[in-house]
């Protein structure tokens, strides 16, 4: 087929919405190599540069020569809603199927069958379901024209964003005809992924390389160590910024925090995260029509999303790598003369990127419990099964599962519900790869520590020099640096609200997986037997109350009389109905006086009689040290009982230090209720923060 200029012009005009459009460099030579069939090729080329253009028109014209469908794999198909606009504009059908669509999925894989699909969208994690596999991709496998990996950085073990259903790509590459149209971009790729995406994607691949420099981009670090400071700091900057914007965090809590202090300060921001569920596409869109003045996002928001006149990316912590860096500050200033990228950093961002490194690959002491497990059991085991048989948290599982069964040959895999093992073994290269990404991760973590030192002026050039670009065309930034001091009393006012913030503590409603035998239960917990919502005053160890916390658990060995001032005033603002009138504790037998003292303490300050009425028959290991539900509920079952004494029948505060499970309040209630108590609010000064 041969590649028609006039017609792409016309299609790009088309899809833009502009009459005048013209292609940039790089482009058309991009769609002309696809649509010729010149082989293989990677297009690494800066965030808004419209790759999509290149696929989507090839795609039409592929078509329109009377080629087969394309198939898309994009690990952001929540995304790309205004690319896949865009393509419908210039007469492309799109279609996609994803866990989000399971409603048109029918609909979907009946007009692939009747040839009215130009581009089917996938996840790479599509690709690992067999039934996909067999009904959908092998009835068009034979027809398609061209296969496009978006972001394709995830392929490659050094890659940033390491999903790892990606690796199946290199499997799927290897079998098809080599003269079958492979397109991959990205906007970020250093040496060592090119390298990497030249093998799997390979024997032949032309790349399409860009300038990487952002000339609008004015980036600039500021270390301000604690979160009150750089709250104090957004609130300042926000008030005077001109236009709109996204500030990252690197955490879900952190994003609705920081979303919520800026609320209070009257500015109209939203938090957008992994957890935003159904309201993704409305925030995206009130984003893109300046509904709103910023979207306080995790990375959820990240690679795909696209508002050319974004006037400023703002970082709350450091992010891991360069390469995750330039990704999300590369949201900022594409169709704007200058716009900021701030990274402001602070103490607490080594602890979490240092997490998300050692936590990225399962422990040889975790792969040999899971394997374990599944030698034991013939018929194999389920996800819940094997929680009750390992000490190991469900997202260390799922993990754990998930990187196994994708190795090639693989430990184990899937029939039905259950996992079980295969006749391969798990090579040492599995760890070796564990071993080398995990030293790599730290080099890039060091990487951005040095970025964060850097002055003013000298950014662009580290970031493109750190991704194996061209400094040359490096020009100094367009805006004066923002203001680095923090108003003091905005730091107070940053730091009460930090301590202002409580956390809902959701009453479990069933018994774990099995019962628990000892207590003789199983099932659903009856309603009149259940705790009610409680309340936990802070996260263990955070910026509000969290270190006063866990300095009086671990040095003073009695909680602050602060913290009980804290807890009265929580108390009385929530208000729960009916009133408690009167006040008890879970019991302990490592730390005998720590809860009983300050439940003692908290019961004077609201005028509440206290009343020990529970006991501890027997000492268990610690629940922080049970990684997941099951265990934990296992660890409790049979070790809480009444005393002797009288249990009052009105409604009660149940009292602890930490919450993590839930099940020790959850017993904890059972045993009040089922004795004639009221009502039971647990109260717990922190929760450990834990996902589980």
């Amino acid at each position: 087929m041969t590649y028609n200029p006039q017609r792409a012009l016309e299609l790009l005009r088309i899809g833009s919405g502009s009459s005048n459009a013209t292609f940039r460099e790089g482009q058309e030579n991009a769609i002309g190599h696809i649509v010729d069939g010149r082989g293989r090729l990677l297009v690494v080329q800066k965030t808004g540069w419209g790759k999509s253009f290149v696929y989507f028109i090839a795609t039409k014209l592929l078509r329109e020569g009377g080629s087969g469908p394309a198939l898309l794999i994009s690990p952001l198909l929540a995304l790309m809603r205004n690319q896949v606009a865009a393509a419908e504009r210039m007469g492309v059908r799109a279609v996609t199927i994803n866990s989000d669509n399971v409603d048109e999925w029918t609909q979907v894989e009946a007009k692939l069958n009747r040839g009215e699909v130009d581009i089917l969208l996938i996840s790479p994690e599509r690709l690992a379901n067999e039934r996909f596999r067999t009904q959908v991709l092998a009835s068009i496998a034979a027809q398609i024209s061209m296969l496009v990996i978006d972001e394709a950085h995830c392929i490659s073990d050094w890659g940033h964003d390491f999903r790892p259903h990606y690796r199946l790509l290199e499997r799927i590459v290897k079998t098809l005809p080599p003269n079958l149209r492979l397109l991959a971009t990205t906007a970020t790729a250093n040496n060592r992924v090119m390298e990497d995406l030249a093998a799997v994607l390979g024997p032949k691949l032309d790349v399409s390389r860009g300038d990487l420099n952002r000339t609008s981009l004015s980036l600039q670090t500021i270390r301000l160590p604690s979160q009150a400071e750089r709250l104090a700091w957004l609130a300042q900057q926000m008030a005077v910024l001109q236009g709109h914007g996204i500030i990252y965090t690197l955490t879900v809590r952190d994003a609705n925090q920081v979303a919520d202090w800026l609320k209070t300060r009257g500015f109209n921001v939203e938090a957008y995260t992994g957890e935003t569920g159904d309201r993704r596409e409305a925030l995206e869109q009130a984003l893109l029509n300046n509904r709103v003045k910023a979207l306080v996002a995790t990375t959820a928001l990240g690679m795909g999303y696209d508002k050319p006149d974004l006037a400023f990316v703002i970082h709350y912590q450091m992010p891991g790598s360069v390469v995750a860096y330039y990704q999300q500050v590369g949201r900022a200033g594409r169709a704007l003369d200058s716009a900021y990228g701030v990274l402001l950093s602070g103490q607490e961002e080594s602890d979490i990127t240092d997490w998300f490194i050692r936590s990225a690959f399962p422990t040889r002491q975790e792969v040999a419990e899971v394997l374990g497990a599944l030698e034991e059991e013939e018929n194999g085991l389920s996800v819940p099964e094997l929680l009750s048989r390992v000490n190991l948290s469900k997202g260390r599982v799922d993990k754990t599962i998930a990187l196994l069964s994708l190795e090639a040959p693989a430990p184990i895999a899937k029939q039905g519900t259950k996992w079980q093992l295969t006749a391969a073994t798990l090579s040492e290269g599995f760890w070796a790869r564990a071993e080398r990404l995990t030293a790599l991760r730290r080099d890039e973590h060091q990487q951005m520590k040095d970025y964060v030192n850097l002055p003013f002026g000298d950014h662009m050039g580290f970031l493109i020099h750190a991704l194996d670009g061209n400094p040359s065309t490096i020009i100094r930034p367009v805006l004066p640096p923002l203001p680095t001091d923090v108003d003091e009393a905005l730091v107070r006012e940053a730091i009460a609200f930090l301590r202002r913030t409580s956390l809902p503590i959701e009453p479990r409603r069933k018994w774990p997986d099995g019962g628990m035998p000892q207590y003789g239960v199983k099932g659903l917990i009856a309603s009149g037997h259940q705790a009610q919502p409680g309340k936990a005053l802070c996260v263990w160890g955070d910026a509000g109350w969290g270190g006063l916390v866990r300095r009086g658990k671990y040095h003073d060995g009695k909680f602050a009389d602060d913290l009980v001032g804290a807890c009265a005033k929580m108390v009385r603002e929530w208000s729960p109905q009916p009133n408690p009138t009167w006040v008890t504790c879970v019991p302990s037998l490592r730390h005998p006086d720590l809860v009983l003292n300050f439940a003692n303490r908290l019961a004077a300050a609201l005028g509440l009689p206290f009343h020990k009425v529970i006991e501890k028959t027997d000492d268990r290991p610690e629940q922080k040290t049970m990684a997941n539900s099951t265990q934990q509920a296992r660890n409790i079952d049979g070790s809480l009982a009444l005393n002797d004494q009288q249990v009052p029948s009105g409604p009660v505060i149940l009292v602890d230090d930490m919450v993590d499970s839930r099940w020790t309040l959850t017993v904890a209630a059972w045993l009040l209720r089922k004795s004639g108590s009221g009502e039971v609010y647990p109260m717990a000064l922190s929760q450990t923060g834990h996902d589980e």
